[in-house]
């Protein structure tokens, strides 16, 4: 008989609570939701709010958070500017392009740089 060796497997949805949750977005979840709270509480000192338009609003709040951290944007040519972010969760791409829009910077990466060199050494014949 030969050795043994262990097989290695993946281990990525381990971390998942109640399936649909990574730990990143049931805490960015739940951190949408006590906005939610603090936002009911404070329009609850204006005027009256029923218990149905509080767990409205705080599961509303918590659905964005939810979006934010898990959502990924969809790797398709109809999501315009978005296109070449295919893959990536949302929040981040929120992040990355309030960043950028403060500094007015731009950039936009090419990893597969064939297409540039060929189309430069066209340029250079001519």
């Amino acid at each position: 008989m030969g050795r043994v060796y262990t097989v290695p497997r993946s281990a990525k949805g381990e971390s998942r609570i109640l399936y649909i949750f990574t730990i990143k977005s049931f805490v960015v979840t739940i951190i949408f939701a006590i906005l939610g709270i603090m936002v009911w509480a404070s329009i609850g000192t204006i005027i009256e709010l029923s218990l149905y338009v509080k767990i409205i609003i705080t599961a509303c709040f918590g659905a964005l958070g939810y979006a934010l951290s898990a959502l990924k944007i969809p790797d398709t040519p109809m999501m315009g500017p978005l296109q070449k972010a295919g893959g990536e969760i949302l929040g981040e791409i929120l992040i990355r392009l309030l960043f950028f829009k403060r500094h007015k910077k731009i950039y936009l990466y090419n990893k597969d740089r064939s297409d540039y060199i060929i189309k430069r050494k066209e340029g250079n014949n001519k």
